[in-house]
């Protein structure tokens, strides 16, 4: 019997929504071949139009959209090819651009809504689809689904920002301190109790290093300005840029946090916790997208203008007699 076939695309490798969302599709389709791919806002158009989907298999998007007439062009091709779509997402940009009339594509399944986060509008659809299935005598959801619901439920906290589930925003900082291939892998391992894998625990001691490191190098580099009566922070980051924001929040009110993480070559946005402007509003006129209170973009050109910098600084002192 021929296993079928489903094609994730989501949000990572380091995002633990994403992850959570893409495992939670895997582990519900128990003897399916998943293939699971991850992209960074930045990639994911170019990730789409790179899925080759036959006619009866299906494709799982998740966590991510897309902006490329392009990439809505490929997906119109593979949903009249037979290729059913199923897009799951959150966050506000893509629920703007689909109340203005964007994603008009003939989905099998699609759930964009801001009320919890992706791997939970996921994960919760599955369920209520297996409950129906069980419930006229087909079979219930696998066990290792219904294993991986606390996983999703600290996804869903830590990517909400609740931070009421214990564990969730480490859980989260595990998974950036990952080699990018193994946050999914591990995801699928875990066993009834959720225990770490060998993998997570090595990362989860690597945190507090990464962590302090990555204060050092935000302290160093951070700068201040007003911008319309709105205190405006940078700095450079190496992948933990909503803790160092976070930080940085608890003494510095209605400020706008604006940090180039040298790791994505992306800016993340965050606020302060008595600010209510709209990031992902900032984020979608730099061309990204996101949540009122954290987002992302990436602006062209900007990895190349800190390394002019760089050469601007040097430039002088290698000029200088004895320099070869």
């Amino acid at each position: 019997m021929t296993r079928p076939v489903l094609h994730v695309v989501s949000h990572g490798p380091h995002c633990l929504d994403g992850v959570a969302a893409a495992a939670a599709v895997a582990r519900f389709h128990e003897g399916a071949d998943v293939r699971a791919v991850f992209a960074s806002n930045q990639e994911v158009d170019r990730v789409l139009r790179e899925v080759d989907a036959r006619p009866g298999e299906d494709l799982w998007v998740t966590d991510i959209s897309w902006t490329d007439p392009a990439t809505e062009a490929h997906l119109r091709d593979l949903a009249e090819r037979g290729v059913r779509l199923h897009w799951f997402d959150h966050h506000k940009t893509a629920i703007e651009r689909l109340k203005n009339g964007a994603y008009a594509l003939p989905f099998t399944t699609r759930v964009v809504r801001d009320d919890f986060a992706a791997s939970r509008l996921v994960y919760e659809w599955l369920r209520d689809r297996a409950a129906e299935r069980s419930r006229t005598g087909g079979e219930p959801a696998p066990a290792r689904f219904a294993d991986f619901a606390p996983i999703v439920a600290m996804a869903d906290d830590n990517d909400r920002w609740v931070h009421a589930v214990p564990g969730a925003r480490e859980l989260g900082l595990v998974l950036r301190a990952m080699p990018a291939a193994e946050s999914y892998r591990s995801f699928l391992e875990l066993g009834p109790g959720c225990e770490d894998t060998a993998t997570m625990a090595a990362a989860r001691a690597r945190v507090k290093e990464e962590l302090d490191r990555n204060r050092r190098l935000a302290e160093a580099t951070r700068q201040e300005r007003e911008v319309a009566g709105v205190r405006l922070v940078s700095a450079l980051c190496d992948g933990y840029a909503g803790e160092i924001a976070d930080e940085w929040g608890r003494s510095s009110p209605r400020t706008v946090f604006a940090l180039f993480d040298v790791r994505s070559r992306a800016l993340s946005f965050r606020r302060s916790p008595d600010h209510d402007f709209d990031l992902s509003a900032l984020a979608e006129r730099l061309g990204g997208g996101g949540h009122p209170a954290a987002a992302g973009a990436t602006l062209a050109g900007l990895p190349a203008r800190l390394g002019e910098v760089v050469g601007d600084a040097v430039a002088p002192a290698a000029a200088l007699p004895g320099g070869r």
